[in-house]
Parts: C-alpha cells; sequence; structure tokens
C-alpha cells in the first residue's frame, strides 16, 4: 500500500506560459505530500528564466510544494525525457502530466482515491478539449465502466478494444460525464485503449514493464511512447481512466512534429 506521497512529472520544452498555467493548478491542490518534477528541454535559458514560471515557483514555494526545476538536454526525444523523469521518482506513486493541462484542485486526490481501490498499475484522467463543448458526438461516447476490481488487459493497435481511444477525442467523454450526471463524488472507473496528458501510475508496477527503456530502439522522432508504457502496464497490472474526469486540455499546438515512428506499433 502507497505511504500517500506522489511526485508529479511534467516534461516540457517551449512552453513557458502553458508550464505556468500547468503549475498554478498544482498548487490548489487537496492532495498532500505531493513534490513537481519538470524536465525542461526549452531553447535558451529554458522555462524558469520565464516571469510567468518564476512567479508561479514563488507561489509554489510559500504554499509549501516542492518543485524540482531540471534542465534536460540534448533532447533525444519524448520517451527518453519520460525516462529521465522516471529515473527521478522517490515516491511510491507518479504522476505523468503534459504541461498543457489545467486539472481540478481534487484531482490528484480523486485518481489517489482510485489506485487506493483499484491496486492497479495505472489511473488515468482523459483530456476534455472544451473548444469542442458544442461538438456532441455521440456515435464517440461507448463507454465500458470496469463493475469490479480492474484487471490486468491485452489491448493492441487495431484490436477491438482500440476503438476505446475515441471516448477520449474531442469533448466527448465532458459530455457523457454530463448526461449521465456523475459527480465527483461518485468517481468511477471505466476501460480505456490508453490516456494521454495525465496518468497516475504505481511507480513499481512502471518500473517493472520496463518504465520507458524502450527509448533506445526509437529515433528521436517518435510518438506514442506514454501509449506503449501505459499497454505494457495494462497487460501485467491493468489500468483505467476516471470519470469524471477533471483535466482540460489548452489544446496548443503539439511540439511533436513527426509521427511517422509510432512507439507501439513498431515495438508492441
Amino acid at each position: 500500500m502507497s505511504d500517500g506521497r506522489i511526485d508529479v512529472l511534467i516534461p516540457t520544452c517551449n512552453r513557458a506560459a502553458a508550464l505556468a498555467v500547468t503549475l498554478t493548478a498544482l498548487a490548489s491542490q487537496t492532495a498532500r505530500n505531493v513534490r513537481i518534477v519538470v524536465s525542461d528541454q526549452s531553447d535558451g535559458d529554458g522555462a524558469a528564466a520565464s516571469a510567468e514560471v518564476r512567479a508561479v515557483l514563488r507561489y509554489l514555494a510559500a504554499r509549501g510544494v516542492p518543485v524540482d526545476m531540471l534542465r534536460h538536454l540534448p533532447r533525444r526525444g519524448m520517451a527518453e525525457q519520460r525516462a529521465f523523469l522516471l529515473a527521478q521518482v522517490a515516491a511510491p506513486w507518479c504522476l505523468f502530466l503534459d504541461d498543457d493541462v489545467i486539472i481540478e484542485s481534487d484531482l490528484i486526490e480523486r485518481l489517489a482515491h482510485t489506485m487506493r481501490q483499484q491496486r492497479c498499475g495505472f489511473v488515468g484522467s482523459a483530456l476534455h478539449g472544451l473548444s469542442h463543448r458544442h461538438d456532441c458526438r455521440p456515435h464517440q461516447q461507448a463507454i465500458e465502466f470496469w463493475e469490479g476490481q480492474v484487471e490486468p488487459e491485452l489491448v493492441a493497435p487495431g484490436g477491438r478494444a482500440w476503438e476505446r481511444h475515441h471516448l477520449h477525442s474531442a469533448a466527448n467523454l465532458f459530455h457523457v460525464q454530463g448526461r449521465l450526471g456523475i459527480g465527483r463524488d461518485a468517481t468511477r472507473p471505466y476501460r480505456v485503449a490508453w490516456i494521454g496528458g495525465c496518468v497516475l501510475f504505481d511507480t513499481a508496477k512502471l518500473r517493472a514493464a520496463g518504465g520507458f527503456d524502450f527509448w533506445k530502439e526509437l529515433p528521436p522522432e517518435h510518438c506514442g511512447e506514454d501509449v506503449l508504457a501505459q499497454l505494457r502496464v495494462m497487460a501485467r497490472s491493468g489500468g483505467c481512466g476516471i470519470i469524471p474526469s477533471g483535466a482540460y486540455h489548452m489544446e496548443l499546438p503539439t511540439t511533436v512534429v513527426s509521427r511517422r515512428v509510432d512507439a507501439p506499433r513498431v515495438l508492441l
């Protein structure tokens, strides 16, 4: 059983303003025993040179939230960036959080509560894209709830379970949670293909599945490294999403430009 400590891991590159927003949301979390680790691969003097980021770092310090701002260069791809972050983890659980995500104040606490209940490999919150708030897509809103304990699953590109990823497009999950009237006090786990942007892992189970050590098998320009790690953890220890989500995407242009090498399709 976890002792409650959580390391929040944020990879960032040339998104100082967005990072400041993400960090501000972390300052107001109801969860305690949280440490933030930022791996910065930005150009120039890095994100910490930004006035916005410096202001939020002072705010976090005043709130008693420890932050490690680490420069990590040269860039060797996102899998290596995530492997570097995982190597910094000392807590039993680690939350990989993208640098363009806003989370509700109780989200880490709800993720941790579900992890304690399910004891699985990961629990995540899919990101709402609220520019699509009025774009309802019923054909992409199928949801499969876990009625009992979360169990290991084999999910692979092209399989039936792979189709679950449509639920996380646009604002589909936002529409589903509104239609079903699921409040934050009634958080439910559901089956996923994968979750992007906000995933709490059991650190030991992620490392046992190989973590992101496969970075050496990929060229620097790749995508899908987070998906591959989740699929491997899910096969061994299970994983789930939670609804309501409580995570919101800033919908900025991606910093991963080349997507020709998709990790789960070449290494799974």
